[in-house]
């Protein structure tokens, strides 16, 4: 039986098998936003940002080497108390894989940041959000509401 692993990996080592679970990610999102008449922009990364960020962090998911499943998380001092926080910037799982592997990861990396000395993680849940409910049980807490407000319609 084969089983998931977790590991950080460099990003621009894992970004060429990871741009195209990237592009359904940003699809995914893209409908749904759609269907509630949010209209944004195609998928265009700024990967040389992110390779060249030391700060960032590339979780993936794999099952027999394939990545099913990464996150980007940030890990920054907060503006106003300069407290280290993770920030989500990506996390995303192939709609194949949800199947209980998202709660593990995200426990993953929370231990992850929590060893590196954060305080908090912030996450804001814009794919699925239903992932909210998941992100409850392993003890987030709703602590703001994400607004957007498109000014080029």
């Amino acid at each position: 039986m084969s089983e998931y692993s977790i590991a950080i990996e460099p990003f621009k080592e894992a970004w060429p098998e990871l741009e195209p679970l990237c592009r359904e990610h940003y699809g995914e999102m893209q409908r749904r936003m759609a269907s509630e008449g949010m209209t944004i922009g195609d998928f265009n990364p700024r990967v040389n940002v992110y390779g060249a960020a030391p700060h960032l962090l590339c979780f993936v998911v794999r099952i027999d080497g394939e990545a099913v499943g990464y996150a980007f998380i940030w890990v920054t001092q907060d503006m106003h108390n300069s407290e280290l926080i993770g920030s989500e910037d990506t996390i995303y799982m192939r709609p194949d894989h949800r199947n209980g592997i998202g709660r593990r990861f995200t426990k993953h990396i929370l231990a992850e940041l929590k060893a590196r000395g954060c305080q908090r993680a912030h996450v804001t849940i814009a794919t699925d959000l239903r992932v909210a409910k998941m992100c409850e049980r392993v003890g987030f807490k709703r602590s703001a509401i994400a607004m957007t407000y498109f000014l080029q319609e």
